[in-house]
């Protein structure tokens, strides 16, 4: 069977469904995991950049195509029957390794959410988080849990639009997580189980809160034994730490698991946390344009005073 180390697409190659023959131009890798591989790539042709996910479990794609198309029903309904970029496209392509099926998804260009609050500091994590808040409700309201939810599933362009990447963690709410990692894992600090439920996910974002504004206590508390590491330890980080202060009423509620919804933990994460969101800067006006308009109003002023005198 491949595996996702036994593949490599170097940039410039096309993907041909052998179905429906879309064609698509590997510009990138973007990640590669257990069951998949996915590239950052073009549609030939045209402009647009879609993500592309090349699988090795036919079931593990099936079920992220299945999250994919309610995410996207869900979306038409809210915009009115409007088609969505959710999924663009389920196909096989045949390649000497054999035949492997792809899906397709729409891509937002940016960066990990680590990379993006380390380069525009943690204020902006008031607008991204709020964003990513609003990305799970949507699957939760849909029936699912992410589960796999870490910086690097969360991809930020410039103005904190987020996008979750990597839906091959998403598990149904009520079964138990497909796919973890350890630090935001809620069975890693024995708070609870590793059945997926709403609470399991706003658990791993105060996890990635956390790692993102104290990584050094983070990795400190990672640290300990298993059977001593409890949800007390994360919020021991947060009550100490000044630059989780901001956070601190919402992620107390979230590692306890207290939020009765998740649109109740979007509201309370809009009403107490979201009060100084960066706004976007405009481009400064270039010297030599204030240089030259100076000039020319005072062009102006001379031919007026001539032509009047």
């Amino acid at each position: 069977m491949t595996t996702s180390t036994d593949l490599a697409l170097t940039p410039g190659t096309v993907i041909r469904g052998r179905w429906h023959e879309g064609r698509y131009i590997v510009k990138r890798l973007l990640g590669r995991g257990a069951n998949g591989i996915v590239y950052l790539v073009q549609q030939e042709g045209g402009s647009r950049y879609f993500a592309l996910k090349l699988g090795f479990d036919t079931v593990d794609l099936q079920s992220e195509i299945n999250v994919l198309k309610t995410l996207q029903k869900q979306e038409a309904g809210r915009r009115g029957g409007q088609p969505t970029s959710y999924l663009v496209e389920v196909d096989d392509i045949q390649l000497p390794e054999g035949q492997i099926p792809f899906y397709v998804m729409r891509y937002v260009k940016g960066e990990p959410l680590s990379a993006f609050i380390a380069r525009k500091g943690a204020d902006w994590l008031d607008l991204a988080g709020l964003n990513v808040l609003r990305q799970l409700r949507k699957l939760h309201e849909a029936g699912w849990v992410f589960g796999d939810l870490k910086p690097d599933n969360i991809m930020a362009a410039p103005y904190g639009e987020v996008e979750l990447i990597d839906y091959g963690g998403v598990s149904q709410i009520g079964r138990s997580v497909k796919q973890f990692t350890e630090w935001y894992d809620r069975g890693y600090w024995n708070a609870g189980s590793r059945t997926a439920d709403v609470a399991y996910d706003w658990f791993a974002f105060s996890v990635v809160c956390i790692h993102l504004l104290a990584g050094d206590e983070l990795k400190k508390a990672a640290r300990g034994l298993p059977q001593t590491r409890t949800a007390e330890d994360l919020l021991a980080i947060v009550a100490g730490k000044p630059s989780l202060k901001p956070y601190a009423g919402w992620l107390k509620r979230a590692i306890s698991g207290s939020f009765a919804t998740s649109e109740e933990a979007c509201t309370y994460w809009e009403k107490n946390i979201c009060r100084r969101l960066p706004r976007k800067k405009g481009f400064a006006t270039p010297g030599w344009l204030k240089s030259a308009f100076i000039m020319s109003l005072a062009l102006l002023i001379c031919a007026l005073y001539w032509s009047l005198r």
